[in-house]
């Protein structure tokens, strides 16, 4: 079964980092692109960022320099790192995989989504 399960989401205040985790099953996440995308309630999804598979990076203006996406392709796992985080980045995060090495904006195997909470 090809899945991306994820893990980190969870409740901080403003100005507190969380790290997102997201692991590939029944296929190898080396071979294409990586991407974290996020949701929150009546707002349209937005790409944050992604990852080629050679290592090139692409951000979103509204996490550049707070967020950072990698990968450990040993542990065929992807990641996000989320720092000073504000309440505006509350939301439904989910991870991806593209559909090419490349980032594009194709991608065809989702995680199951994770909440990341940011309150005063």
């Amino acid at each position: 079964q090809v899945q991306l399960v994820e893990s980190g989401g969870g409740l901080v205040h403003p100005g507190e980092s969380l790290r997102l985790s997201c692991v590939g099953s029944g296929y190898n996440l080396s071979y294409f692109a990586v991407g974290w995308f996020r949701q929150a309630p009546g707002k349209e999804r937005e790409g944050l960022a992604c990852m080629n598979k050679y290592g090139s990076t692409n951000y979103a203006n509204s996490v550049k320099g707070r967020f950072t996406i990698s990968r450990d392709n040993a542990k065929n796992t992807m990641y996000l790192q989320m720092n000073s985080l504000r309440p505006e980045d509350t939301a439904v995060y989910r991870c991806a995989t593209g559909v090419l090495w490349k980032c594009t904006d194709e991608y065809d195997v989702w995680g199951q989504g994770t909440q990341v909470t940011v309150s005063p």
